[in-house]
């Protein structure tokens, strides 16, 4: 037997006990950023999902889709602002999030999903998502309305919850609908939290396009590979998480206090990251744990 044999079935050994533990599981798993661009990598992740779905780990995905919306808005002569981390989003623009993460983002995973040999049905964020508006939010001593930006208040489980006992993927879009039948844009990050929270996942999988946590963004050798809610707490009050990142991670303390056992931060580029960081001992991104 070759020595590339040997490597290949000792992976498979290392990741039997992680199959035999997760089976029956649910995972939450959060896409986006630049990861979303490259179809290679697209594909990757995708099959890693397929992957979970054929050993019994039952996955449900939340998509992003930030740089498709920015250039359709910039199509639209619209410039992207955001504010801690928060995509203002005008009438206009609310329109153009709708489109491109519904009838465009949305069911191209759900069939490359289901292309790869899964099963995979997109969710209009906005029929299973409740909502309320944001708050202002404070930037530079200023109150910024961000327009029609929401957060979670609830989620509808049912048609989520069928899904996964079928053995299908649900694919959710990040968007909410009000009592009033207002549409919101929700971060995707926030969204996958909270429908992570309220499913009780396992897992909660932030895939982005940055390896992890880390102490200095320019220095990768600086990711943090485990930390706890304690520790996050420390870093966002000295100003080592910010920015976009923020959103990021206060979705997963609201998970985390909401029962998901752990929460993982991996980079999509990474070939296979999804199954490098639960199938192995080692992982490949950062892990809070509560």
């Amino acid at each position: 037997m070759s020595l590339n044999a040997n490597v290949r079935a000792e992976a498979l050994i290392e990741a039997l006990p992680y199959m035999q533990k997760f089976r029956g599981h649910l995972f939450v798993i959060k896409y986006g950023g630049s990861a979303m661009e490259d179809e290679h990598a697209i594909d990757r992740l995708l099959k890693d999902v397929v992957f979970l779905e054929a050993v019994g780990i039952n996955p449900v995905v939340i998509h992003g889709g930030g740089k498709a919306i920015t250039e359709r808005m910039r199509q639209a002569g619209q410039k992207a602002r955001f504010v801690n981390g928060l995509r203002c989003t005008d009438k206009e623009a609310i329109g153009i999030v709708e489109d491109v993460l519904d009838n465009s983002i949305n069911p191209d995973i759900a069939n490359r999903i289901n292309a790869f040999g899964g099963s995979a049905m997109g969710i209009h964020g906005k029929t299973v998502l409740i909502g309320q508006k944001l708050p202002p939010q404070r930037e530079h001593g200023e109150d910024v309305d961000l327009g029609y930006v929401g957060e979670v208040t609830d989620v509808k489980l049912d048609e989520i919850t069928q899904m996964v006992e079928r053995e299908i993927v649900p694919v959710i879009s990040p968007l909410a609908r009000d009592a009033a039948g207002i549409v919101y844009n929700i971060n995707a990050d926030i969204a996958a939290g909270s429908v992570a929270g309220r499913l009780g996942a396992t897992k909660l999988i932030y895939v982005s396009d940055v390896p992890g946590l880390m102490r200095d963004p320019a220095d990768k050798s600086s990711l943090i590979p485990s930390v706890s809610t304690a520790q996050i707490e420390k870093l966002i009050a000295d100003n080592i998480i910010t920015g976009g990142m923020l959103p990021k991670v206060e979705s997963a303390l609201n998970a985390l206090r909401q029962g998901v056992k752990k929460v993982h931060f991996i980079d999509g580029r990474t070939p296979h990251a999804l199954l490098l960081e639960v199938f192995t001992n080692q992982g490949i991104g950062t892990e809070i744990v509560g």
